[in-house]
């Protein structure tokens, strides 16, 4: 062990000091915070097009594309201002977060949702709502939930107005009760809990989607096309319940079709480490294979 050790040290440079050890962790908590940022953003989305770019731009260096090479250098710092203000939204919560929250200690604890499965069981919340999206869809009063998965919606909450409170049957149904302050408009869920109501989402232009379908299946398609939401519709001419996720929207759903995609969405402790299991052996099997 010792002579492990001092082979070790005799390999580090003889400039290394403490000072590159703190740059180091500094370096290394910079950088999983950016990564953590553009997770939990839609900045993924625009960053898996920049790559698409930056393949392109090295493709021209590496084939001397003249042409290429001088329009590139030229639109250089363009582009660059292009990028800023795509991420202006998320630049500036980052930077709200970074004032307001001790990110000293989320980097270390990073989950903020323990507490809350110990006061309410998984399985709870998702009865609490499959029994109101029902209960509506029975009267045919509308409602538009939409349950975040990875890329928090902040600027579309901000549309809205905030509740902040826990899950239950009672509340969803009385916000979308009709002729009542906060019926119209979408309800968010995060974290298992209400967060705003009344929001407003951006309409999908899919011009394959049935003209018998209304604004809120519209709007419900058009936050799944920006995000990796899922959004539960409750029409209110004919009370028929819709989900749509990943850009697809999937009408007449059943309660045994809700609570297996509730699943899906939100696992408890006990069913992630089950799918984790089932995973790994999955895996062997294909290695064995």
């Amino acid at each position: 062990m010792s002579n492990m050790f001092r082979t070790l040290v005799n390999w580090l440079p003889r400039s290394f000091h403490a000072g590159n050890i703190i740059e180091i962790l500094i370096l290394t908590f910079l950088i999983y915070q950016l990564l953590q940022w553009v997770k939990n953003t839609r900045a993924w989305t625009l960053l898996k097009g920049i790559v698409v770019v930056l393949i392109f731009v090295l493709l021209t260096y590496f084939l001397d594309l003249t042409t290429l090479k001088w329009l590139i250098g030229r639109m250089g710092g363009v582009l660059l201002t292009i990028v800023v203000i795509l991420f202006q939204p998320e630049l500036r919560r980052a930077l709200e977060q970074l004032g307001r929250k001790n990110i000293i200690f989320s980097f270390f604890n990073s989950s903020s949702s323990s507490k809350e499965e110990d006061v309410r069981s998984v399985e709870k919340i998702r009865n609490e709502i499959i029994k109101a999206v029902y209960e509506m869809s029975k009267v045919r009063t509308g409602a538009l939930i939409v349950m975040e998965r990875d890329v928090l919606l902040n600027e579309y909450e901000r549309t809205g107005i905030e509740v902040d409170a826990l899950i239950s049957s009672q509340l969803l149904i009385n916000i979308f009760e009709k002729n009542t302050p906060l019926h119209d408009g979408a309800v968010f869920i995060r974290d298992r809990r209400v967060v705003a109501a009344t929001c407003y989402l951006p309409l999908s232009d899919n011009m394959s989607l049935s003209k018998n379908l209304g604004t809120r299946h519209r709007a419900a398609l058009g936050i799944s096309e920006v995000s990796d939401s899922m959004t539960i519709v409750v029409s209110e001419e004919t009370g028929n319940v819709s989900v749509a996720e990943y850009g697809k929207l999937t009408v007449n759903v059943t309660q045994e079709e809700l609570r297996k995609k509730l699943t899906d969405l939100l696992p408890s402790a006990e069913e992630g480490r089950r799918r984790i299991l089932r995973g790994m052996i999955r895996n062997e099997r294909k290695t064995d294979e």
